[in-house]
């Protein structure tokens, strides 16, 4: 009876031992690839008593609706996070903060309609952010601290209108990014996207480009390839173009909106254009153009101009030996006019 009372406690032992640092009920741990698989199990919340050194959590295709900021405190270790296909609204800054070697995080088809500033601080190793089909209607100025390692960024699928040129340009190891279906308005507010945009693609980085929605005239349009002139009343903000040391410069004064081409007030700034006060920045790929075909059309031109220098020596030379050859014999022999005299005094 004493040995049945010692097996019942050894089992009871090794159950709590189970239940505490064991796999979360509907859940499927992997020890071997250190992955958690707990998608398709209907939770509304993360599971709690997850092992702390899984490094894979799958929890696609759940009803999740909000992420507890201590969450994940249990699972320091996760290299990769799937939340996609959830009910998730918002994400409150903070929520992955313990995630301190999370690689790849994945938010995709959920509700999201906005990202606050600094959601994705202290993931100094994240690389990958895919926040596809959501309804974001807009970006931070900044993910957070410790995010300069992202290399790959999808925003395709949302309703975005214009994104923070200094949100891209805080992302420095950026390689990819995804821009596609989104309700862009190609107007003041995106100029300075495109610039950015420009100096990406130039320098080996991979984009599905932004495709206008609005206004009606470049609707459908590539922005690359709408004209700068089209932006003729636009400046680029202050924060946009001052450089980050010089923090202290006061805004540039505004004047009053000057009409835009094709009737547009001020091309729909609202607040976003000014009168320029320099020429506008010319295209880089423009520039290349123009300098290349130049070089070319030049190029040509010397290569003509050397033909026919070629051709009238050549044709010179021909034509002074031609004439040479044909006044020799006369020179020798004397014409018949000349002879006849000397004929005639001989006699």
């Amino acid at each position: 009876m004493k040995n049945k009372s010692n097996w019942l406690l050894v089992c009871s032992v090794i159950l709590l031992a189970h239940t505490a640092h064991g796999c979360p009920h509907k859940c499927l741990c992997h020890t071997a690839s250190k992955t958690a698989d707990c998608k398709n199990r209907g939770f509304t919340e993360i599971p709690a008593r997850l092992p702390p050194e899984i490094q894979i959590l799958q929890l696609q295709n759940n009803r999740i609706w909000r992420i507890n900021q201590n969450a994940f405190t249990a699972t320091p270790l996760l290299k990769i996070l799937d939340l996609s296909n959830n009910s998730l609204s918002s994400v409150a800054p903070g929520a992955f903060q313990k995630l301190r070697y999370l690689q790849v995080l994945n938010l995709t088809r959920n509700l999201i309609h906005y990202i606050e500033n600094k959601t994705f601080s202290f993931l100094p190793h994240l690389k990958e952010l895919d926040l596809s089909s959501n309804s974001i209607i807009r970006l931070p100025e900044t993910f957070g601290n410790s995010t300069g390692n992202i290399t790959l960024l999808s925003v395709k699928h949302n309703k975005l209108q214009k994104m923070e040129r200094i949100l891209l340009e805080s992302l420095p190891n950026l390689k990819v990014v995804l821009f596609k279906d989104n309700p862009w308005q190609c107007n003041c507010n995106i100029f300075g996207l495109k610039l950015w945009l420009e100096s990406f693609l130039y320098r080996g980085g991979i984009s599905d480009g932004i495709i206008c929605s609005a206004p009606g005239i470049r609707k459908g349009k590539d922005l690359l390839k709408v004209p700068y002139e089209l932006f003729g009343a636009c400046a680029l903000r202050t924060a946009q173009v001052a450089p980050a040391s010089s923090p202290q410069q006061g805004p540039e004064p505004r004047g009053p909106l000057r009409p835009g081409p094709h009737g547009e007030p001020g091309d729909g700034g609202r607040g976003g254009c000014e009168p320029k006060a320099k020429a506008r920045p010319a295209s880089l790929r423009h520039a290349i153009a123009t300098v290349v075909i130049t070089g070319v059309v030049c190029g040509v031109v010397c290569l003509m101009m050397l033909a026919a220098a070629v051709y009238g020596c050549a044709y010179a030379a021909i034509t002074a030996k031609y004439h040479k050859d044909q006044l020799a014999p006369a020179r020798q022999h004397g014409t018949p006019k000349e002879k006849e005299p000397l004929e005639s005094s001989s006699a």
